[in-house]
This record gives C-alpha cells, structure tokens and sequence, in this order.
C-alpha cells in the first residue's frame, strides 16, 4: 500500500536558522573579532553551509546588519518626559553594545560603511532609521536633532569599544547621559 504522506525534504530543516546564524555571528565576533569573523567562519559555527549563509545575505555587512537588528530589538522608549527617555534610550543603546560580541559587529560594520556606499546604505536604511523614525515620533523632534542625540550616543559609545577594547563604565554612561540630556531634554531651541 502505497503513503500518502510526502517524504520529507532532504537535508536539515531550516526553522531557526535565523537566529543560529545570529548567535554564531556575534559568538565569532566576540572570539575573533570583526575583521577575521568571516562568512566561512560563521556558517561553520552555525552549523550550517555557507551556501545557506549567502542565500539570505548577500554580504557579510548585511548578516552583520541584520544579527544587530536582532540582538537591539525594538527601542523601549520609555519616560515620564523627555529626559527620563532620552535617559533610558541612552541607557539601552550603551547596555546593547556591551552585549558580547555587539560593540565589536557595530563597530566593524560602521567602520567598513565609510568605504562601502552599498553597505553605508544598508546600515543607514535598516539599522539607523528605524530607530530615527521611532526616536523623532517619540520627541517630536526633527530629523538633524534626532541624527545628532544618535551621532553622539553611539558615537561616544563606539568610539570607547574600540579605544579600549570594552564598554563604556556605567559612572561614564551616566555621565553621557548628563550631558545629552543637558541638550535635548528641553526640546527644540529656535537658537540651534
């Protein structure tokens, strides 16, 4: 008697290879750092070929793009006024980067985005402006203001990664969080 049932498809099946890619990509980061954390690499500690890699991602900025998407999620935007969010989304932004393997794919990306318009795109479009868009809805704020709290938050933060090797000090973060709420927390200023 003959099944009715379809035989499974040959090789491994591919729910989750999302997130084992991610875990890999940000574990290889944290081991090798950046610049050796190749696609090769990563498939090899996903588990996966690099074939299954470069189907979903053209190039290893994009992997990197969308591994930070990942692991930032959405920006909780949170406070009872401006200073208390600009506080908090400080606070997260600093607590995403010294997440293992984070500050360095951030970093890397970032740096390899200077000389790459597509990758520049690409970061710009998928990582920077959804949090931009969120941030300016939330202070009402425009595009130019927003970019700035972002120029400077990350910044700053990117900026210690790769000076020291490790994230900024929470007494450090607190003090950035001083100073930029000492700029934006009051609002627009017709003067700036």
């Amino acid at each position: 008697m003959a099944s009715h049932t379809s035989p499974r498809p040959p090789g491994r099946p591919r729910t989750g290879v999302h997130e084992v890619v991610f875990a890999a990509t940000l574990s290889t980061v944290e081991k090798l750092g950046y610049a050796r954390a190749t696609v090769d690499r990563i498939a090899a500690a996903a588990g996966v070929a690099k074939s299954t890699v470069y189907r979903r991602w053209p190039s290893k900025g994009a992997l990197i793009v969308d591994c930070l998407l990942d692991a930032f999620g959405p920006a909780p935007l949170e406070g009872a006024d401006r200073a208390e969010l600009l506080a908090s989304t400080t606070r997260w932004i600093a607590a995403k980067i010294a997440e293992p393997g984070v500050g360095d794919a951030f970093a890397g990306v970032f740096s390899d985005a200077v000389s790459d318009p597509d990758l520049r795109e690409i970061l710009s479009t998928r990582l920077q402006d959804p949090y931009r868009l969120a941030l300016q809805d939330a202070l009402g704020e425009p595009e130019e203001r927003v970019l700035f709290f972002i120029d400077v938050v990350v910044g700053v933060l990117l900026h210690r990664m790769g000076m020291t090797g490790a994230p900024m000090a929470d007494a450090d973060v607190s003090a950035l969080v001083e100073m930029v709420s000492a700029h934006f927390a009051d609002g627009l200023d017709p003067a700036r």
